[in-house]
């Protein structure tokens, strides 16, 4: 008697690589992690670690078309170590999709339907949609009798009130283009949260917390009792916090001075704000380490960026303390979150009033666990809780197609 298939591919297809992991949900565990990267180039690179064998890290160079040669490729990789798309042990392949716009509030299987409504939104995720649906089509391609799952960034956030998600614009005009906020890294916000409540010993539904997710992309979130209520991306991923290329918070007047003032054209000014800003137009830098480097040998470009970063943070902070009305954590995560100690104090610098503060000894600690860096007895928990998007997609996507 064969066993139910319990593994579950995770595939997140961006506009030139592919990220993959295989996990077992049986046993909770991955099978093999990698990288496809530089996908359409003559430097094409596959990075491919087969976890379960214990075997060598192995990297293969060359050109690779697309992502249909891309895909073949990472078969091929994982077939060499018996866990091959076609092993019945198979269950799903779970896809990351970064916007669903407000039908798609939780995983889905993919159909042509599913496929044909991503598109529509790709004028809302013009970087993002159209590399998730290559990733799709291209698995659906090579596997078409197994289940497809999308789980989309923006399903945590559907949980958002009106008066949170509405912009102050005509509603007419809102409805008629699609013009809200949508919120992003929804895997990640919904998985920390989570994971934050049991490491305060609670039910995720006896929490209020506020999600620091901090990497070269940045956004806030405020997780009241399991649901977010608020977050800081909106539209598109460019609204919120400093980012590494991206300007987070702006008045919108100023696309109006560029364009009248400068002459530039709507895609010169969505390239400066998404790409020459942040961290990088603030001091050509959008590595903190480097930044930090250069903060400790006294340059003023570098220290003003860092001040400029931390600022934005403190005012959500604030702000997300103020929607919750109790807070009863933060927790910070993603590569800046979870690895840059110097960032997590200067953030909670000054919050005692709130509640908020860190115990140096232990934000200096470093480990691949969720722990606490807060003093004994604060009243605001501060934690360092790093994220699993990708197991929580698995989880996701293996949930539904075995309910």
């Amino acid at each position: 008697m064969t066993a139910d298939p319990t593994r579950v591919l995770v595939l997140n297809s961006g506009s030139s690589s592919v990220k993959y992991q295989l996990l077992d949900m049986a046993e909770n565990r991955r099978l093999a992690v990698g990288l496809v990267e530089r996908i359409g180039e003559e430097t094409s690179r596959l990075v491919h670690t087969p976890l379960a064998t214990g075997g060598e890290r192995r990297v293969h160079e060359g050109p690779m078309a697309g992502h249909d040669a891309a895909l073949k490729a990472v078969a091929a990789e994982l077939a060499a170590d018996g866990l091959g798309l076609d092993s019945p042990q198979l269950a799903a392949i779970g896809h990351r999709v970064v916007h669903g716009g407000l039908k798609f509030t939780e995983p889905t299987v993919i159909d042509e339907v599913v496929l044909k409504e991503i598109e529509r939104l790709v004028p809302v995720a013009p970087l993002h949609n159209p590399a998730n649906i290559t990733g799709i089509r291209t698995a659906r391609a090579l596997r078409p009798d197994l289940p497809q799952i999308a789980v989309f960034d923006t399903a945590f956030h559907t949980t958002m009130p009106e008066h949170a998600a509405r912009y102050a614009i005509d509603v007419a005009t809102a409805d008629a283009h699609r013009i809200r906020r949508y919120g992003f890294h929804g895997t990640s916000h919904a998985y920390v949260s989570r994971r934050t409540a049991h490491l305060l010993g609670k039910d995720p539904s006896e929490v209020n917390v506020i999600v620091l997710h901090l990497g070269n992309g940045a956004s806030a979130s405020a997780v009241a009792g399991g649901r977010c209520v608020d977050t800081s991306m909106g539209l598109t991923p460019l609204e919120g916090l400093v980012m590494g290329t991206r300007s987070g918070d702006i008045d919108p007047a100023v696309t109006f001075h560029l364009k009248r003032v400068a002459g530039m054209s709507a895609d010169e000014i969505d390239e400066l704000l998404n790409k020459r800003s942040g961290l990088v137009g603030l001091c050509g830098d959008n590595d903190m380490r480097e930044i930090r480097r250069r903060i400790d040998e006294g340059d003023k470009a570098a220290s003003l960026a860092f001040d400029i970063y931390i600022h934005r943070l403190k005012k959500y902070l604030g702000a997300y303390t103020a929607v919750l009305g109790r807070v009863d954590a933060v927790a910070f995560t993603a590569g800046v979150g979870e690895n840059a100690a110097p960032v997590r104090a200067a953030a909670m610098a000054g919050l005692e009033c709130l509640g908020m503060a860190v115990d140096a000894d232990r934000n200096a600690v470093r480990s691949d666990e969720p722990r606490l860096i807060s003093p004994d007895g604060a009243r605001v928990a501060v934690a360092v809780v790093p994220t699993d998007e990708e197991l929580e997609i698995a989880q996701q996507t293996y949930a539904l197609v075995t309910a």
